[in-house]
């Protein structure tokens, strides 16, 4: 018989304290290893929440942990180096290179079959948080995109 815990941790920073530990405990499973392995897992996410999910067996005693991809606005605060996005519809918070959008959506599972899809839907998220790319406004460098005047 399996159980699935899921909660949202600080990467790397999971503890033995909710959402995990109390969930845990009463499955036999030991806490500590459970916990040593999520932030073993999650470390190159520091200061990003995450999506885990934590699969027990409880007659094997065993776990397996799954780890999801961040949310891209996390992605793109990382980027920036702040903690919030613009407050107001017409506030710019920060501004990120095209090259900057294409990593974060090479880290993300998002949809589409080509980088470009992807790369444009970063740059969605960027329009509704106050972040220019390459001193444009998103919509703008979607808009060349599709017209093949920048190539992705």
């Amino acid at each position: 018989m399996s159980n699935i815990i899921e909660g949202l941790i600080e990467g790397g920073k999971a503890t033995t304290g909710p959402p995990f530990g109390p969930a845990l405990g009463p499955l036999g499973i030991n806490t500590q290893d459970v916990v040593k392995e999520i932030n073993e897992k999650t470390k190159d996410f520091a200061g990003i929440k995450i999506s885990v999910k934590v699969i027990v067996d409880q007659t094997a005693k065993t776990f397996t942990i799954e780890v999801g991809s961040p949310q891209t606005s996390a992605l793109i605060l990382k980027e920036l180096h702040i903690e919030k996005g613009a407050k107001a519809k017409d506030e710019i918070i920060g501004n990120l290179s095209l090259d900057q959008i294409k990593k974060i959506a090479n880290a993300k599972n998002l949809f589409g079959n080509e980088i470009k899809d992807k790369v444009n839907q970063v740059l969605g998220t960027c329009k509704s948080m106050g972040v220019t790319c390459d001193g444009e406004n998103p919509r703008e460098i979607i808009k060349k995109i599709k017209e093949g005047k920048i190539k992705i």
